[in-house]
């Protein structure tokens, strides 16, 4: 990796050349409150259009990436590049406080917490970045971002009360801190910061929208050294907090879910969900800064029970990016963030309770860094057509009120137009968005030439049913006016001998295109093309089908003309000089800038220019052909592929083809069923010999939380004794009088939470739990008991995380976990003396590499059994492990170890995948079961076998030691009295993809060792 250092140098000789200038000289505005302090910095500023980097113009193209929820740094540039591949020049973050300020006053920010690697990684891909620290973020974390000992503080969060200001002053500081340091200002990629987030709905016991609160978070940052402009996203266009009102941000900005969440229904587009009145908000709310959309929605999430990403993913898919993503461009949208762009996984027990252990969000990056989903494909086309389009930014919306018949001869279309000066863009789609109708129509151009009815020579355009098209009019390719084209525009690079222009059709359409400025037309490969000459114009008709066609225009002008499909298959690259690095600039396809057009394969990460060599590198599913149709040195002498040498043919024309080889791989996998595990009992508490004299005395009478007052008589609230995470275990004591009968215990832990009873070692019995129950209600009853003999309930509750926070003044994050309520037959509650623990030290975390949240409550987890060599040898062996389970309720842990020796040169992404029932296995389909994964000491799995829908866990390169021993263990908690079993367990391979990304190092984290203080 290069050195932070080298690369800031880097960064600063490229912002010269860097962002789309409209004109000569052009300055940009700076809106300053007058309330406010002087102007801060004169490196990001903007005005109603869109944000400038040192005067010039950017388009900020950005998708969500939180390096939490992948936490190998090695990798965190892999995602960085593939952004950077989309045509992205921007990246969002969200911070979250509970994994950095696990203890009160104990701020730690290292290893995979340090948030330097991810500005070195996005720096070394060209990528700029969107601050979100919150100290509220919600992100489906747990408490919403929020550390479990706030639910102890009395004051309500998210208001100007001063014990929850108080609360966050350390964190504000110390992270506002580390993003001054990598601010643009400081040679860093940082350009935006957001205070807060999604500050938008409140109760009627607070006062909201707060201009004390939300300044006092904006004043926190500014004096951490916080100096680039502050971005707001409210939930939906409300107007909170716009430019020019009290604690108003300096750019506004909104977040837009118009699909909403319902995975479930994957086909399913409502009536009247496409927003159409984004743009006339913005103009009401806040018309001199930017169009910005600070989330708009790129996935979904999924809750306990769900049916799964693939269907997310499906909901989302590329023809909602097609219709709705279009939309927003209609609006002249210039700071545009898509959530999320890649996921990741929930490990260690950092997501919120509604949601399972992935957060793949059926994002256009999988979970496991895949870019198999089309999605990825159609958002390149999209990102790439705006990049090489520098009159977008400066085109004026013309709103959804514009007559459509003024510009297309059919009613069933609405076009909304963006006027430009000379260039015109028009956004077409079905007037019922959701139409799955085949719509034939004539498009009316208003050009410099006049109105223009196109197709002027054969046939008719075509929108198919859930599409969007965006045509132009007088829209500059270097030297040449493209008068107009219904076909779209993939992108376009002037070179110093000829300018390339790219574009594309959907399947069975008919397009046209004119140049006014040209004299003559030539096919120089694939046929079906006509050329025509009318009126001065030069013009292509053509059907688009599967063969690429190409037209040369007058001397030195190549249009390659594609059907939609094959266009997925093209790259755009800017080119360094730096092996490895790309350069940090805000357009991929403007003539300003150089760059390689390339037709390769299944991703392409960078490229790199010496004299007459050039160096690509990226990867590789199948052998494929490569071809530079632009860019390449008009006398290449050298051609290499991810560090290796290819033969090259160039043509005349400059172009370049040559064939990129992949080579199959073995890839050996462990037979996990046959490995040789070792068996811990991870319940000795309910054994008769146990002491649990370490445990915490549930003592406090009262409790701090403003969400529920106390109904026992001490607190069984397991964050009022510092246990925020993970499995939670009370144990309580009381002396027989021979005649209870029954035990009611009212218990909470979240969505699909569940829990078990024990008297002594007997099973009373458990909540299964289902998707959408945080807490239950159950009698248990009793076995015949001795008066005057001493007993131990023992109750094992599955703390799922604390909830978000969204809504201020509901506090919801304080919503307990623990027992609320119990009522034992024959006694008064004052009888029963409660102990309790969890995570072992709780607060005082035993584990700082994985973090406060990693662990549970398990005797297991307590001692360290989870973490790479755990003291095994006197443990019994069990042949098949968590396949054999357990035959009563209770909880099994198992563990073992395997080496991986996996080829090098390959990203070969691995899940763990739990098998689900037979129909002939009918008594285990239905078993209350749930388990745990651990990968050397790193949770990556919560498997819930009765709720579901998760099965494959996927765990990154890095957590795995692919070259090297690795550690597995399983904890299986059976919630019936027949036990319950595993049915099947392995280890997989989801893709071999041949990768030019390099070595990822494994992660650090520490093997086991003997733990002072466990129990």
């Amino acid at each position: 990796m290069v050195a932070f250092g080298a690369l800031r140098t880097l960064l600063l000789s490229c912002l010269a050349v860097q962002t789309i200038a409209l004109a000569t000289g052009e300055k940009s505005t700076q809106f300053i409150k007058p309330y406010k302090r002087e102007v801060l910095q004169d490196i990001v500023t903007w005005d109603e259009h869109s944000l400038f980097v040192r005067g010039e113009r950017v388009l900020f193209l950005s998708g969500e990436f939180h390096p939490y929820r992948l936490p190998v740094p090695g990798l965190w540039l892999d995602i960085f590049q593939k952004i950077k591949a989309l045509g992205f020049n921007g990246c969002s973050f969200y911070i979250d406080w509970a994994l950095l300020e696990g203890k009160p006053g104990n701020f730690s920010a290292e290893g995979v917490f340090a948030f330097e690697p991810f500005f070195e990684a996005a720096t070394q891909a060209g990528i700029y970045l969107l601050a979100r620290p919150g100290p509220y973020i919600n992100a489906e974390v747990s408490g919403g971002g929020f550390p479990g000992w706030l639910q102890r503080i009395k004051g309500i969060l998210r208001t100007a009360d001063p014990d929850y200001l108080h609360a966050t002053d350390l964190y504000a500081k110390s992270v506002g801190e580390i993003i001054a340091k990598a601010q643009i200002t400081n040679g860093g990629p940082i350009i935006l910061m957001q205070p807060e987030n999604e500050y938008t709905g409140a109760t009627d016991n607070v006062k909201f929208p707060d201009p004390a609160y939300f300044g006092y978070v904006e004043d926190q940052f500014r004096d951490a050294g916080v100096v680039v402009p502050f971005i707001s996203n409210d939930a939906s266009p409300a107007g909170n907090f716009v430019p020019g009102s009290v604690s108003g941000v300096d750019i506004y900005g909104h977040d837009g879910y118009p699909l909403g969440f319902d995975c479930a229904n994957p086909y399913t587009w409502p009536d009247g969900s496409l927003p159409t009145n984004y743009g006339t908000l913005h103009l009401e709310e806040s018309p001199t800064t930017p169009y910005s959309i600070v989330e708009f929605q790129g996935g979904s999430f999924d809750p306990w029970g769900g049916l799964g990403f693939d269907q997310c993913a499906e909901l989302l898919n590329y023809e909602f990016e097609r219709v709705f993503y279009k939309n927003d461009f209609s609006f002249g949208v210039t700071i545009l963030n898509l959530y999320m762009i890649f996921g990741g996984t929930n490990w260690g027990n950092l997501g919120h309770p509604g949601g399972y252990t992935s957060y793949d969000y059926g994002s256009v990056i999988r979970e496991n860094r895949l870019v198999d989903r089309e999605k990825y494909s159609e958002l390149k086309l999209e990102a790439n057509f705006l990049m090489a389009s520098p009159a977008y930014l400066t085109a004026t919306p013309g709103g959804n009120a514009t007559n459509s018949s003024s510009y297309t001869s059919s009613p069933a279309l609405a076009i909304t137009p963006l006027f430009g000066n000379p260039t015109n863009f028009y956004v077409v789609r079905h007037a019922a968005y959701n139409s799955l109708d085949s719509t034939p129509y004539k498009l009316i151009f208003p050009t410099s030439a006049g109105n223009i009815t196109v197709p002027q020579l054969n046939g008719t355009l075509t929108l198919n049913g859930r599409d969007s098209k965006i045509h132009v009019s007088d829209y500059s390719v270097g030297d040449y006016n493209l008068l107009y084209s219904s076909a779209e525009i993939f992108t376009w690079k002037k070179y110093s001998s000829s300018t390339v222009l790219v574009v594309y059709g959907g399947p069975g359409e008919h397009h046209e295109l004119a140049f006014s400025n040209a004299t003559h037309a030539a096919a120089v490969e694939g046929s079906g093309v006509t050329i025509a000459y009318k009126s001065g114009l030069v013009i292509l008709n053509w059907a688009v089908s599967p063969s690429r066609k190409v037209v040369k225009v007058d001397e030195d002008l190549y249009v390659y003309i594609l059907d939609r499909n094959s266009a997925y298959d093209y790259w755009v690259l800017e080119t360094s000089s730096v092996a490895g690095a790309t350069p940090l600039v805000a357009s991929n396809g403007s003539s300003s800038h150089s760059g390689v057009i390339v037709k390769a394969g299944y991703l392409l990460r960078n490229a790199t220019v010496t004299g007459s060599t050039l160096a690509l590198s990226g990867d590789l599913n199948t052998t494929t052909s490569l071809e530079i149709i632009g860019g390449a040195p008009s006398s290449l002498s050298k051609l290499s592929f991810n560090g290796a040498s290819i033969p090259f043919n160039q043509s005349s024309k400059g172009s370049v083809l040559a064939t990129l080889a992949y080579k199959e791989p073995v890839v050996e996998l462990p037979d996990l069923a046959s490995l040789e595990w070792k068996y811990f009992d991870s319940l000795p508490e309910v054994g008769s010999d146990y002491s649990d004299e370490a445990w915490t005395l549930a003592s406090n009478t009262y409790t701090n939380n403003t969400v529920r007052n106390l109904t026992t008589p001490t607190s069984l609230y397991a964050s009022d004794y510092g246990y925020h995470t993970g499995t939670l275990l009370l144990r309580g004591h009381f002396t027989a009088i021979g005649n209870e009968s029954s035990l009611a215990l009212e218990t909470q832990g979240g969505s699909a939470f569940g829990m078990s009873a024990w008297l002594n070692g007997t099973y009373l019995g458990s909540y299964a739990g289902i998707d959408a129950a945080a807490s239950a209600n159950s009698t248990f009853t009793l076995p015949a008991l001795s008066a005057g003999e001493s007993y131990v309930l023992t109750v094992v509750i599955d703390n799922m995380s604390l909830d978000e926070d969204w809504t201020v003044g509901t506090d919801d994050m304080k919503n307990p976990r623990g027992i609320l309520a119990y009522s034992l037959a024959g006694h008064h509650a004052t009888d029963i003396v409660w102990k309790l623990t969890g995570n072992l030290g709780g607060e005082d975390y035993a584990d700082h590499a994985r973090g406060p949240l990693n662990e549970g409550g398990l005797a297991a987890e307590r001692r360290g059994y989870h973490l790479p060599a755990p003291p095994v040898a006197a443990w019994p062996a069990v042949a098949g492990g968590p396949l054999a389970g357990l035959d009563a309720a209770g909880i099994a842990f198992y563990a073992t170890g395997f080496d991986l020796d996996l080829p090098a040169g390959y990203d070969i992404p691995l899940s763990f995948v739990f098998a689900n029932a037979s129909a002939s296995d009918s008594v285990n389909a239905s078993t209350a079961y749930r388990a745990q994964l651990y990968v050397n000491g790193w949770q990556f799995g919560k498997y819930v076998h009765n709720v579901g829908p998760q099965d494959a866990f996927p765990v990154p390169e890095g957590i795995l030691n692919y070259h090297g021993t690795n550690w597995v263990a399983v904890s299986v908690w059976s919630l019936e009295a027949g036990g319950a079993r595993v049915e099947g367990l392995a280890l997989v391979a989801d893709a071999v993809v041949q990768s030019g990304y390099g070595v990822v190092a494994t992660v650090a984290g520490g093997a086991w060792e003997e733990r002072a203080g466990a129990y």
